[in-house]
């Protein structure tokens, strides 16, 4: 008995802790979605007020679509998650109500043994009867034990009580908590419907202007190119610079000891790296894929876009030094921030307040992200390179998706 006490005692603590744990990262990043989703409908009531880009409106139309699917799967998994722990929760209750009643029956049958068996008289008579010494000697051995037995039975019957009690209010809790998630559900179901709808109105419309939005794209990708193909030209400059101050010829940075460390601590810190603004939303992600609207044009990012506020500033991500600052006709600022054998590059700025060569440290301004003025669309390019191979923001940055 005491050993199925123990484990299931130890069944509800390291459950809860693991369920805790999960139900709060999973809370977490819906309150993450719900904060983008709150930007996205900023952006598209100010394309209502602007003279918006007609692509960008449908941009973020179809981004918002995206961000209410994902909460909706999201809350979903949360109201699955609580389900299955009030359902085990419930089984453990019962469990432990049947223990509980047999615990307390056994307990009443031994009060009522021992009160027959109470008197000082009838415990000597009980000694005293003994056949010898090592017989009187096992009688009052058996007769502490049998004490300790209902003590402990006594403490059983309290610590279950007590067990029993935690598990109802936690059982009442996770029934609250779902109610209020399945509420909110309901909610963003009803705005997916109406989103949803507005959508098929887009779809139909999109046929005929297709090839004038599938030019546009391209010609945004030709731009993006260009200014990838000058951020690698100076990434390999500075690594062939870094191999011929080391006396070594290689494809990638010759490290000092000091930036080698600090190569090892930008790795360590992979999905920690705090974001490049204060507060943004992602609306391009990483590597080759379909356009969000067009979905018959293929585009390729070498990192990530984030849509922020006007007069939002660029913040670095990690301590390094400054290995460049890029200005070119048709580009906006570019700011190469090197740590060790990786580069982060902070593209489509409108003022730069660091010099190349400076040493900066984690969070500090680099410069105020361009808005344009037209659409009043405040977004920054950033990505980050081993070397001159791009990789994927989102695996780096904290919570980023």
């Amino acid at each position: 008995m005491k050993k199925l006490l123990l484990v299931l005692l130890l069944g509800i603590f390291f459950g809860e802790v693991y369920g805790q744990d999960a139900r709060a990262r999973l809370e977490s990043q819906r309150k993450q979605l719900q904060q983008e989703i709150v930007q996205i409908n900023g952006m598209l009531q100010k394309n209502k007020s602007q003279k918006a880009d007609a692509l960008e409106s449908l941009e973020d139309l179809f981004l918002k679509i995206d961000r209410l699917r994902e909460l909706l799967r999201l809350t979903n998994r949360q109201i699955n998650g609580l389900t299955s722990q009030i359902n085990s929760n419930q089984a453990k209750i019962t469990a432990l109500e049947e223990e509980l009643e047999i615990l307390k029956e056994d307990y009443a049958s031994m009060i009522v043994k021992s009160r027959k068996n109470a008197s000082q008289q009838n415990r000597l008579m009980f000694l005293f009867s003994s056949d010898n010494f090592w017989q009187a000697i096992k009688r009052v051995r058996y007769m502490n034990q049998y004490a300790a037995y209902r003590k402990q039975q006594g403490e059983n019957i309290a610590k279950k009580t007590k067990t029993l009690r935690e598990l109802n209010e936690t059982l009442t809790a996770q029934k609250t908590v779902k109610e209020e998630l399945l509420a909110d559900n309901r909610k963003v179901q009803v705005q997916f419907q109406q989103e949803r709808k507005k959508q098929e109105k887009v779809i139909q419309n999109l046929r005929s202007n297709e090839s004038k939005y599938a030019a546009q794209i391209k010609k945004k990708q030709r731009q993006t190119a260009k200014i990838d193909k000058e951020i690698d030209r100076l990434i390999r400059e500075a690594i062939a610079a870094s191999n011929k101050k080391g006396g070594t010829k290689n494809v990638s940075f010759a490290l000092t000891p000091e930036a080698k460390a600090l190569a090892a601590s930008f790795t360590a810190n992979k999905g920690r790296l705090p974001w490049p603004v204060r507060k943004g939303v992602v609306i391009q992600k990483f590597g080759t894929q379909r356009h969000a609207v067009v979905r018959t044009t293929t585009i390729k990012s070498n990192g990530v876009t984030i849509a922020t506020s006007p007069g939002t500033k660029a913040r670095a991500v990690f301590e390094g030094t400054v290995l460049n600052i890029v200005q070119f006709q048709g580009s906006n600022p570019i700011v190469l921030i090197q740590h060790g054998s990786y580069v982060t590059a902070y593209k489509n700025l409108a003022s730069v307040s660091v010099q190349k060569g400076d040493k900066v440290v984690s969070k500090q301004e680099i410069g105020t992200i361009f808005t344009n003025p037209t659409t009043q669309r405040t977004t920054l390019q950033f990505s980050v390179f081993y070397n001159t191979t791009p990789k994927n923001p989102a695996e780096w940055i904290f919570q980023m998706r």
